[in-house]
């Protein structure tokens, strides 16, 4: 059997975790892929087109003849009609914990499978609930450093649990790598997980 059985284009330590979890062996392939929306795209187009998109530039990267799937991935957070980036520096992250303090946020992730012969784009949607937020807290929160680079400016496998009062849907997603849909397109690629 080869030393891993796909590339994932995400340099993301979440996403490793997650496929160490369920046993994918993978290499990493760095990627670089412009996130800016398009004029008036919406965000679940979005978040699949860059998955995609993050696949497509794994796979372009490859050299000739190497024909191993590449996983791209993909997370937006939605609270109140924006879109929460990743903040980097401190008003920013405080201003998104803020906005999602005692409310519902829709957390979008998608997972995309590829190689030279299929391809596959599948959409991950729950829905948290943070409790209130004491500003102390947020600005405790923010100084511990997990925010940094973060969609929606909290990691729910860290210290961010705290807040969560509620969540519907997948948790992986949330981390960023939907393990569901993940699993599905594995098994439609021929290397279920689970499978002997």
């Amino acid at each position: 059997m080869s030393e891993y059985q796909l590339y994932l284009a995400s340099n993301s330590p979440r996403r490793r975790e997650l496929l160490d979890q369920i046993g994918v062996s993978y290499r990493v392939l760095r990627v670089d892929v412009d996130e800016s929306p398009r004029l008036g795209e919406d965000a679940a187009v979005l978040v699949q087109r860059l998955a995609l998109a993050k696949a497509r530039a794994g796979h372009a990267s490859l050299p000739a003849g190497d024909d191993k799937p590449v996983l791209g991935a993909d997370t937006l957070v939605i609270c109140a009609g924006q879109i929460l980036g990743k903040p980097h520096e401190r008003d920013a992250g405080l201003a998104m914990l803020a906005l999602l303090s005692g409310r519902s946020h829709e957390v979008l992730t998608a997972v995309a499978l590829l190689n030279g012969q299929q391809k596959g784009v599948l959409l991950s949607r729950s829905q948290v609930r943070f409790r209130d937020i004491a500003p102390t807290e947020a600005a405790a929160y923010w100084e511990s450093g997990e925010p940094l680079d973060k969609a929606g400016g909290y990691a729910i496998q860290g210290l961010a649990a705290v807040f969560v009062a509620e969540l519907v849907g997948s948790y992986s997603g949330v981390m960023g790598l939907p393990l569901f849909e993940t699993a599905h397109l594995l098994n439609e690629f021929g290397m279920g997980v689970l499978t002997p």
